[in-house]
């Protein structure tokens, strides 16, 4: 019976499929074998599978399809010299850009590298002056003339979509401002109400930031060249610090933010000296860059806790929320936690929870504090035990009564003198064993906890 397609007339056809097979064996096993296969990998097993079928049915290398095109693309890859290979993703690259290290990588992949923060080179880990990458027009001529005389054409460069938009013009302009903030003071206040105007409404000019080490610094000049938060004109500090806080917003600019050596003192200082709304801005931005685990340890060993807690207060509406907020998101960690309450945030917290202040909010801290000893101390001396009593009888909030109630369970835990109040509490309104019936399943545990402890009390005195 005769067999279809070119595999058994054709030599190089044949040539070609027998090339595709041995490919694609050693594809599959790397697949199977190693554990840390990449999605590339089987991307090309996938497409060099795809091009021997192509073979197979009769369909010649040379017919410009995009499977086609495709799967001989990556196949000859595998075999391309090895200057033309990216050193991250060992394939041939589309389009080759020059590191500030001078070495040669396929953009997406040292993009993808720089937008995880790190700012070394990954072949030398010499630390980059800055992160432009700049096209190597000599070596993608070398691999379209290669490509030419494989038969092969190469893709068109993948395109970063965090680089789009920003054009010649855009980044020149970027420069110019940056360089007038080391001028006289019009043209640093000029300079900075663009720039905090420009990283709110384009993202291309928040990541342009992270593309050279000396950008940050140079926007923080105009604040850290004054002797005095009184030589600091108020509007510009509050354009620099809602640049600041613009920047944060952009994943990739988080860590290399909050690591620049002015930043957190210069985010302190405006939280204790600028107007309320730059006060409320550095907050925000310390709220934005503490996602980062690094970073809450980072921005709590530099002492912001602190002026943070002042802040809270003071008590100005405008910038409650994003403290708060950010007093939430340091205190996740650990040792943040001691040294919160050691700067008063117990006392301040629930003199706002009393005054009835961003309840839900305050709530949420004191309960994450309630795990270190002396803030549950300073709860029972401060009359904190009543205050949440109160709470979980009038407040229809399930989240609420459930943090005050794991509030008073490790209270119960920790402070026998307390159990006083709490039999009398549930004697005369029965609150600790409504809400073990009604609440949420964490309020329920808690709350059962809280009346067992007490019924073992009352019994032990009653068998003494």
């Amino acid at each position: 019976m005769a067999k279809t397609g070119l595999l058994s007339s054709d030599p190089t056809v044949r040539a070609r499929a027998v090339e595709l097979k041995k490919e694609l064996q050693r594809l599959v096993k790397t697949i199977v074998d190693d554990e840390d296969y990449t999605i590339h990998t089987v991307d090309q097993a996938k497409d060099a599978l795809c091009a021997l079928r192509e073979l197979k049915f009769n369909k010649r290398s040379t017919v410009p399809t995009t499977t086609t095109t495709s799967s001989l693309k990556l196949h000859e890859a595998l075999s391309c010299p090895e200057e033309f290979k990216c050193p991250l993703s060992k394939e041939l690259m589309r389009d080759p850009v020059i590191l500030a290290s001078g070495q040669t990588y396929d953009r997406p992949f040292i993009q993808k590298w720089l937008n995880a923060g790190n700012r070394t080179c990954p072949q030398t880990e010499q630390v980059l002056s800055h992160t432009i990458l700049t096209p190597n027009h000599l070596i993608r001529d070398m691999i379209l003339r290669w490509c030419k005389s494989q038969g092969i054409e190469l893709p068109n460069p993948v395109m970063d979509g965090k680089e789009e938009g920003v054009t010649e013009a855009e980044r020149d302009r970027f420069f110019s401002l940056l360089d007038k903030l080391c001028a006289a003071l019009p043209q640093q206040k000029e300079a900075a109400k663009e720039l905090r105007m420009l990283t709110k409404k384009m993202p291309s000019f928040r990541a342009l930031f992270g593309e050279s080490v000396d950008a940050i610094p140079q926007l923080l000049t105009p604040l850290s060249g004054s002797k005095s938060e009184s030589c600091v004109h108020p509007d510009l500090q509050e354009d620099v610090i809602t640049t600041l806080l613009n920047l944060s917003i952009h994943d990739s600019n988080k860590k290399l933010v909050a690591e620049t050596p002015m930043v957190i003192p210069l985010l302190m200082e405006a939280l204790r000296s600028g107007t309320i709304e730059t006060r409320s801005n550095a907050a925000a931005t310390l709220f934005t860059l503490s996602a980062l685990d690094s970073n809450k340890a980072l921005i709590g060993k530099s002492g912001a806790l602190k002026p943070l807690i002042d802040l809270l207060d003071d008590g100005h509406p405008l910038a409650m929320k994003d403290v708060a907020s950010a007093i939430f998101n340091l205190c996740i960690i650990h040792e943040n936690k001691a040294r919160a309450v050691r700067d008063s945030a117990v006392s301040v917290i629930l003199k706002k929870i009393m005054d009835g202040v961003l309840v839900d909010e305050l709530l949420a801290i004191l309960a994450m504090l309630s795990t270190h000893q002396r803030a549950i101390e300073e709860i029972g001396e401060l009359g904190g035990v009543p205050c949440l009593l109160r709470i979980i009888r009038e407040s229809t909030c399930e989240r609420n009564k459930e943090n005050c109630i794991a509030i008073l369970h490790t209270v119960c835990l920790n402070d026998r003198t307390k159990w006083k109040a709490l039999r009398e509490e549930e004697s005369t309104h029965g609150t600790i064993s409504k809400l073990a019936q009604d609440g949420t399943s964490r309020a329920k545990r808690k709350a059962n906890g809280i009346l067992e402890r007490l019924r073992r009390a009352v019994n032990i005195t009653h068998t003494a």
